[in-house]
């Protein structure tokens, strides 16, 4: 009996996740990345605790606490008042095994994985590898690739398109990525200065508002990692240079000696959804079918839960002789999520924490004190900002 083919473009944490759970299932699995090695960015850093449940099954959320670092409490902080508010997860006790984040770099993730696909005869990876074009029929995808300049031509049963906000896959099959770009680009500055030294009761993870220039203040195993907006007239020179990189961080917080820092990164920031996440044999995921701004940590969490949802409709109808229809399913329970919750959670956190109407930030912050002060109230704030709520609502969608 022939075993079933799926193709992966992009080898990043949906691709390969997506690679883990249909290649553990004993398919055939082939991942195509353009890059010649897997990504080692700092990029996304927050698992929130339903993703820790994915991954558990497939042994991996073990390995990213020990080499991360567990989130018990989040703060919602004004770079000017201090802590407005601290929200701790193990209110969630009962909704998950994993009642906090964990702070880990991405790329652990996708190094853990790789690590088990290499032992898989079934599951190939190929780097330097580029989709060029996509055909389908009844039973087949098609996908035409170039590796190394030399073009040639794999078959599948199904494509995932995993391969990022460019994506090859989505611009091939021309569908739409609606939305919207933020006229301001972010930065995010690495350092190893220890705040937590200087600003008293400080957590993992601290969402600082400010009507002038709000920041992001997060903590991986190393490193601190700020998060700031900057002005559209900046060129991307100015933005990172070390005289406009120094005055945020001194503004921040006033040091008589300059930071050092380790690495530095300027990027544009979106809130688009793709029209369609299906066609036909081709389905999108993660980046590729939705991107965000990362304030909430939902994008890379939102990818990994689509790729869960997509392998076990995908399993369903390769291995249980399950209806196609059922495929169908995907489109119509990450698509809403990517655009109900996802990105309008990102989209109101960015309106939230840049608010400048003093009479509106003072609600807010009596709100989030409120709210930080109940435990049921907790509770259903932190099952919508750590997706478990999300992931209801997916479920729910026939």
């Amino acid at each position: 009996m022939r075993t079933p083919h799926v193709l992966i473009a992009g080898a990043g944490p949906v691709g390969l996740v997506s690679a883990l759970v249909l290649g553990s299932a004993g398919l055939r699995v082939t991942v195509v990345e353009a890059a010649d090695a897997l990504n080692a960015d700092l990029r996304a850093s927050t698992f929130h605790p339903p993703t820790l449940d994915m991954l558990s099954r497939y042994g991996l959320t073990d390995a990213l606490i020990a080499q991360g670092l567990v989130a018990r409490y989040t703060q919602q902080r004004d770079r000017k008042e201090g802590l407005i508010a601290e929200f701790d997860m193990h209110t969630l006790k009962g909704d998950t095994d994993f009642p906090f984040r964990v702070q880990c770099e991405q790329w652990k993730l996708t190094q853990l994985i790789k690590t088990q696909l290499d032992l898989m005869p079934d599951v190939t990876l190929l780097f330097g590898t580029r989709i060029e074009g996509i055909t389908q029929t009844d039973s087949q995808v098609v996908a035409t690739l170039s590796t190394q300049g030399q073009s040639h031509v794999l078959e599948a049963d199904y494509l995932i398109g995993a391969d990022g906000a460019s994506s090859a896959v989505r611009k091939s099959l021309g569908i739409e990525f609606e939305g919207f770009t933020y006229p301001e680009r972010f930065l995010v500055v690495s350092t190893e200065f220890e705040y937590a030294d200087h600003l008293p009761h400080l957590s993992y993870v601290n969402y600082c508002s400010d009507p002038h220039e709000w920041c992001v203040l997060l903590r991986v195993p190393t490193l601190w990692r700020v998060l700031f907006p900057t002005r559209v007239d900046e060129s991307d020179e100015e933005v990172m240079g070390d005289v406009s990189v120094q005055k945020r961080l001194q503004d921040l917080l006033p040091q008589s000696t300059p930071y050092e820092t380790v690495h530095r990164t300027l990027y544009k920031v979106h809130q688009r959804v793709a029209k369609h996440f299906r066609q036909q044999r081709v389905f999108l995921a993660g980046d590729a079918s939705h991107i965000n701004n990362p304030l909430g940590g939902m994008g890379m969490n939102g990818g990994v839960h689509d790729a869960m949802n997509l392998c076990d409709k995908l399993l369903a109808v390769l291995q249980r002789g399950e209806s196609e229809s059922v495929l169908d399913r995907y489109e119509r329970q990450r698509r809403t999520i990517a655009i109900e919750y996802i990105n309008a959670s990102t989209a109101r956190n960015k309106k939230e924490i840049e608010e400048r109407d003093p009479a509106v930030r003072q609600k807010t912050h009596d709100a989030l004190r409120a709210i930080a002060a109940d435990p049921v109230a907790s509770r259903t704030y932190l099952r919508k900002t750590s997706m478990i709520d999300a992931l209801t609502r997916a479920e729910a969608i026939a």
